[in-house]
């Protein structure tokens, strides 16, 4: 088993990575100690327990670890609900993180994180240094993120999300709540924040969820919607038959009217061309009879 003193030991301020492990402490220690007070009460000790009660407390063991691995944890916080989990052997995998360490600072300190392996020298790194490793994973989870969901297993792990419509519908009317797919306008970290993309009139939105709305773009890239549904091209709805027509009283506002800027300043462009056209040629006819004088 871990030890997790010195996280105990560290202030709350130490951030979310501090408050994940002390939980986890908090419940193997809740755990144990209802363990050891029902064999007390049993008159027996701990080793002595009956085996079926054994392995139903392994069990219980086992599921609280699955349930509390750093990538769990990370998924179900508030407005991460985009983001899949990424299969551990797929983050060992050194292939398929190319290039990120270059990225990412602190990035064997985050990746230790990631897959909650301890590291032996998280005791002599300060607050200020975990805050910052906190901060690496995040990021490097996104970029291992961005690059799973392009696979066979990301693209079914976000299947069942699109399915549940767990990326929100379409804003538009006419596309009648479509649902939605996550995109990034660009691939560059830090540079923009996830939009939804919507299948069927084929333009982004903004998230409705501003929790959502604060997850980078880059964890989702600018190819997957796109890609996904090449894939599973089945899932392509058809383009929408209907378009909005503006009216007044019924009728239809023509393309001209309504006064707009451009159309006016199209106009003051276009008489100012006309008069300057006209004393060119008011120029020209009052030097034509002065020429023929000179010239008798």
């Amino acid at each position: 088993p871990r030890d997790f003193s010195f996280f105990l030991a560290c202030p709350p301020a130490i951030g979310r990575l501090g408050r994940h492990l002390c939980q986890r402490r908090k419940v193997a220690g809740a755990s144990m100690a209802e363990k050891t007070s029902s064999a007390y009460d049993k008159g027996k000790f701990p080793d002595e327990e009956e085996s079926e009660t054994d392995s139903e407390g392994s069990d219980v063991n086992t599921s609280d670890e699955e349930d509390s691995s750093w990538i769990s944890w990370f998924c179900t916080l508030k407005g991460n609900e985009f983001l899949c989990e990424v299969d551990e052997d797929y983050i060992q995998d050194d292939f398929n993180l190319s290039g990120l360490s270059s990225q990412v600072a602190y990035y064997e300190y985050a990746l230790d994180l990631i897959l909650d392996v301890e590291s032996p020298n998280d005791e002599m790194m300060t607050e200020e240094q975990h805050e910052m490793v906190e901060s690496s994973a995040e990021m490097l989870y996104g970029l291992i993120h961005s690059r799973y969901i392009l696979t066979s297993r990301g693209m079914n792990a976000v299947l069942e999300k699109y399915k549940n419509v767990h990326y929100g519908r379409c804003p538009r009317a006419y596309c009648c709540g479509q649902p939605c797919l996550p995109v990034g306008t660009s691939d560059i970290p830090r540079t923009s924040t996830v939009k939804t993309y919507c299948p069927k009139c084929c333009d982004i939105y903004y998230t409705r969820n501003k929790y959502q709305g604060n997850i980078d773009g880059a964890y989702f890239g600018t190819t997957f919607p796109h890609l996904f549904l090449m894939t599973f091209s089945y899932l392509k709805p058809p383009k929408p038959t209907q378009v909005y027509t503006p009216r007044i009283f019924g009728f239809k506002i023509h393309n001209g009217s309504g006064g707009s800027s451009s159309s006016t300043a199209k106009q003051i462009t276009q008489g100012e061309s006309e008069q300057k056209r006209r004393q060119r040629e008011g120029v020209q006819a009052e030097a034509q009879p002065a020429d023929g004088a000179m010239g008798g």
